[in-house]
């Protein structure tokens, strides 16, 4: 059998792949509204209303992600009542069952965000039907990673109703602003063009 070190155990292909900055932080960034670098369930509220989401969604999106992230992003054992996330610290509240695109330092897997597309985009290769979205959750589910299997559902539906084109896809360029982060400002400024129009 043979030995491996710790070291070895400690690295592998997602870790070796991922370069640049941490994009994972980058993306959360956008709900830190007061930008001090911890998100608060109000500010992930105030980001969603400010991306289109409608105030049900909004809300509930307030409590349940920070109530899921926020221990895994804080020091110490204690939770803050307050559920705030710190952003420094979100690669730390990645789950599993998901497509690999962040690895575990919150960079970007190239290769990961590929895979999306090659493997799941049967009638068209840059973008993503409802059916080839669900095909691809059911392809990262990992066996009685329910909490996982969970986050990824939640994460891609919301993008999917949000973000899906006047064909009812979700194209490639916008899944990979997703992951950068750019997306969720392009979609505040159409928000405010949107209400200025119709207010005008």
């Amino acid at each position: 059998m043979a030995n491996h070190s710790p070291d070895s155990k400690a690295i592998n292909s997602d870790q070796v792949e991922g370069t640049g900055e941490n994009v994972l932080a980058k993306h959360v960034a956008f709900f830190d509204r007061n930008h001090d670098g911890v998100v608060y369930p109000w500010e992930t509220f105030q980001g969603f209303r400010a991306i289109g989401a409608g105030l049900l969604l909004s809300t509930a999106a307030g409590f349940v992600i920070n109530m899921s992230l926020s221990h895994k992003t804080r020091p110490g054992k204690f939770p803050n009542l307050l559920f705030p996330i710190e952003i420094k610290n979100i690669a730390k509240a990645k789950h599993g069952s998901d497509s690999g695109v962040y690895d575990t330092q919150g960079r970007f897997v190239p290769s990961k965000f590929e895979a999306i597309f090659s493997k799941h985009a049967h009638s068209n290769s840059n973008a993503l039907t409802r059916e080839e979205l669900g095909e691809m959750l059911k392809a990262n589910r990992q066996p009685k990673d329910y909490f996982g299997q969970y986050g990824a559902h939640i994460e891609w539906k919301i993008l999917f109703d949000l973000c899906k084109n006047k064909n009812g896809v979700l194209e490639k360029d916008t899944v990979r602003g997703v992951y950068d982060g750019s997306l969720f400002e392009k979609m505040e400024m159409e928000t405010k063009a949107s209400k200025k129009s119709k207010h005008g």
